[in-house]
């Protein structure tokens, strides 16, 4: 691995670091608000006890002055009482004085209830006041614990910016732009090659930049996502399993009237899959990039069988497992779904252990070689 690659890691990892450090810091007032929200429903709940101590309290004493003016009127009709002349003044106003006694005992019912509502009132307000003391010392605590630990992010956040000046320094400034240009769009500027793919963007790359990236003697960078790329030899996917540990592999059908097929090479396009399809006495060859899934080219037709009408695209080439009708393929557009060129590359690895394990299986021949001849 080139040295200056070996300091991107560490710069990558730094910058990593400073921003997860960077987001803490920035946290920390809405931690703050978090934990204050917490403390607000306590203090409703002590605010409404004491309001309703208040609501009580003003109604005993309207309740009071209401007795008080009644036992007024009481007064005053006793002393008119006294100099009436018939018996229908003095029945009117002892009608008034029972109807006024009626309400001084209505209103004194009421004020000995608030009495006993008291008691209660008055247990839910320190009730309330406890919690809201125990509370706000736990929430105090809470605050001070993360003030302490976005002061000690905010010293880490010193000593890894120093760090990062010096790893800095190691990396060409080229390359340092390249890699900060990428890293601001796609959030990091660096990934590991591993199984002919960028673990980044999950392409699957040429056999020629993947060898340059094994050999470590050159930059190279992914031509999907423009990340630098680096290969580590520890981290390189295990060897392939036992042929008695993997599922059996499904082959597509001989008569089938769709083919795919893997050809290593394909002119200047390199790495391929092809698709003929036969409809309806016409067949069609698409061509597309193995590693992003682009359409090359047009769509070529001719007439017959597909493996008459491209005997050449047969052989050579490795069958594999596909199958998406004429009219989905037409809502592709100029590029296969990932989901399609994950099938795909998949089948490819199952096939390629298929050859590997048994060396007798050979690549599709043309329709017109013996059967005995052609791949299994």
């Amino acid at each position: 691995m080139l040295p200056e690659i070996e300091n991107l890691l560490h710069l990558q990892d730094a910058d990593k670091e400073i921003r997860r450090l960077q987001e803490e810091v920035a946290e920390l007032p809405k931690r703050v608000a978090v934990i204050e929200h917490k403390l607000a429903a306590t203090k409703l709940k002590l605010e409404r006890a004491q309001a309703a101590v208040k609501a009580d309290e003003a109604s005993r004493r309207k309740y009071e002055t209401t007795i008080t003016d009644l036992r007024g009127k009481i007064s005053k009709y006793r002393d008119q009482s006294l100099a009436v002349k018939t018996n229908e003044q003095y029945k009117a106003l002892l009608q008034e004085i029972q109807f006024a006694e009626k309400e001084i005992a209505e209103n004194e019912d009421k004020i000995l209830e608030l009495m006993v509502n008291a008691d209660a009132r008055d247990k839910e307000v320190k009730a309330a006041q406890s919690d809201l003391k125990a509370e706000a010392a736990e929430i105090e605590k809470q605050k001070e614990q993360a003030r302490q630990r976005t002061a000690e992010d905010e010293k880490q956040l010193v000593e890894w910016r120093a760090k990062r000046d010096t790893m800095r320094a190691g990396v060409s400034e080229d390359l340092l732009r390249h890699y900060e240009r990428v890293s601001k769009f796609r959030g990091s500027g660096i990934s590991e090659v591993r199984d002919h793919k960028c673990m980044a963007c999950q392409v699957m790359l040429r056999p020629q930049t993947y060898n340059d990236v094994r050999t470590g003697q050159q930059m190279v960078v992914c031509d999907s996502c423009q990340r630098v790329l680096y290969f580590n030899p520890a981290n390189e996917m295990q060897a392939l399993e036992p042929e008695h540990k993997r599922s059996r592999r499904h082959h597509p059908k001989i008569d089938a009237h769709q083919a795919w097929y893997y050809r290593a090479e394909f002119g200047d396009a390199g790495e391929v899959f092809l698709c003929l399809n036969e409809v309806r006495g016409q067949s069609s060859r698409r061509v597309f990039d193995m590693s992003t899934g682009r359409l090359l080219g047009d769509i070529l037709i001719r007439e017959g069988d597909f493996r008459q009408a491209f005997p050449e695209e047969i052989t050579g080439s490795i069958r594999l497992n596909g199958n998406w009708s004429e009219a989905e393929m037409e809502t592709w557009g100029t590029e296969m779904p990932m989901t399609a060129l994950d099938s795909l590359h998949s089948d490819l690895e199952a096939a390629r252990y298929e050859m590997t394990a048994r060396p007798s299986a050979k690549t599709e021949v043309p329709s017109n070689v013996p059967t005995g001849q052609a791949a299994s």
